[in-house]
């Protein structure tokens, strides 16, 4: 029964073209462009249709530019496969070049042509079930939508892209751990980089953290330029993140963590993972989620009202179009969410707890409930949020001088 319902759950997309990575010319002046760095452990397949399989392999980065079709011939939010090849650039994602980089001097290279006067860098490490294409286009995707100025860079591990290969994938993933952390390390090291934000979805939240929780261990803290980290749908036991988060508790990233409790997905994987809840599916309004949140400084954005194409509900970050340009226009700037310009109304419940975040500012009194406070029809929760607020404020106080 277990078995059938993660079929039905997690099946991908159907069939599509093979060799949708050869690349074509593209020479259409209204298409955008978004040139990625992509690091990975995957095994080359020494075939230009599909470059690296889903077994493992050492590390290898490449230079690969996609092409996004003009506005008005797509649906932001969704990756236009094209549905037979030659992919026309007019409708369709299309790979226009890969470059086999030298590894490390590559990698620097690369940042030299692409980090611009900003020196804001993306990292996204993609979840479960994917291929090595649909890493790269979801990513292009992403980083098109969100309107994001950033140079991005992809870390994508050995999955199968089979439903019947989690714990495979899982593997894959502590298998991983050192190479990320080696493309972290070598990006924030690189001088015309200033601010880094990792992006990981699903499964890729355990190799994130894994990665963070090793440089912290070797260096005791993360490096300074390491500002953001997002985790979208985190399949990632909460018991594991605990300890996780603990290692960075000296100067740690300002963390944001997307939730769901309508996520089909991460249903599925709490029962493989023997009951214990998952990082993206908690509600974070109640208890002990909500004690916790608060003491750690974390955000968290509740998607659960939030209604996208996905049936799924796990690519809520990805396919809204609001939650992605969300993630480039606020999140890898480094602002806080609470102002009304995110346009989300009632759909979207952004908890912003922990006083860590907002003691001593204007604007801490906004921090657990942006939402409520400019949206008229939710405006009725703030005195509650307001008293919420004042009361975590005082505990915080009386801890910190013994009364």
């Amino acid at each position: 029964m277990c078995i059938f319902a993660f079929g039905l759950v997690l099946s991908s997309c159907a069939s599509r073209p093979e060799g949708v990575l050869i690349p074509v010319p593209v020479n259409e002046p209204s298409v955008s462009k978004v040139d990625l760095l992509v690091a990975t452990t995957r095994l080359p397949t020494y075939d230009p249709r599909t470059l690296f399989s889903g077994e493992r392999g050492s590390l290898i980065v490449t230079d690969i530019g996609i092409s996004i079709p003009p506005d008005k011939n797509r649906t932001v939010g969704q990756v236009q496969w094209p549905k037979k090849l030659p992919a026309n650039p007019l409708k369709d994602f299309t790979t226009y070049r890969v470059a086999g980089l030298e590894q490390k001097a590559g990698e620097k290279k690369w940042l030299d042509d692409h980090v611009s006067a900003n020196g804001n860098v993306m990292i996204f490490v993609h979840g479960f079930n994917n291929t090595f294409e649909d890493s790269v286009y979801r990513f292009a995707q992403i980083v098109h939508d969100s309107q994001a100025k950033v140079a991005p860079i992809i870390f994508t591990w050995p999955s199968r892209a089979s439903i019947f290969d989690y714990n495979y994938d899982k593997d894959s993933t502590t298998y991983s751990r050192d190479a990320l952390e080696e493309v972290i390390r070598t990006a924030a090291a690189h001088p015309k980089v200033k601010d880094i934000t990792i992006m990981a979805h699903s499964m890729g939240t355990w190799l994130t953290m894994e990665s963070l929780r090793q440089i912290a261990i070797r260096d005791g803290r993360i490096m300074p330029k390491v500002k953001d980290v997002i985790l979208a749908s985190p399949d990632l036991d909460v018991d594991v993140f605990s300890q996780q988060w603990l290692v960075m508790q000296k100067k740690p990233p300002k963390m944001t963590i997307f939730v769901s409790q309508d996520d089909r997905a991460l249903k599925v994987s709490r029962r493989i993972a023997g009951n214990i809840d998952r990082l993206g599916q908690i509600n974070p309004g109640e208890e002990p989620y909500r004690s916790a949140l608060e003491a750690t400084g974390i955000t968290v954005i509740d998607l659960t009202k939030l209604k996208v194409g996905d049936r799924l509900n796990h690519g809520k970050f990805a396919e809204s179009p609001e939650v992605v340009q969300l993630i480039g226009k606020r999140l890898v700037a480094g602002q806080t969410i609470t102002d009304s310009d995110i346009g989300l109304g009632e759909r979207i419940g952004a908890v912003a707890l922990g006083v860590g975040q907002g003691v001593g500012s204007a604007a801490s009194v906004a921090v657990s409930a942006p939402i409520a406070i400019f949206d008229p029809t939710t405006r009725r929760t703030y005195n509650q949020q307001i008293d919420r607020f004042g009361q975590a404020v005082g505990g915080t106080f009386e801890s910190a001088t013994g009364q």
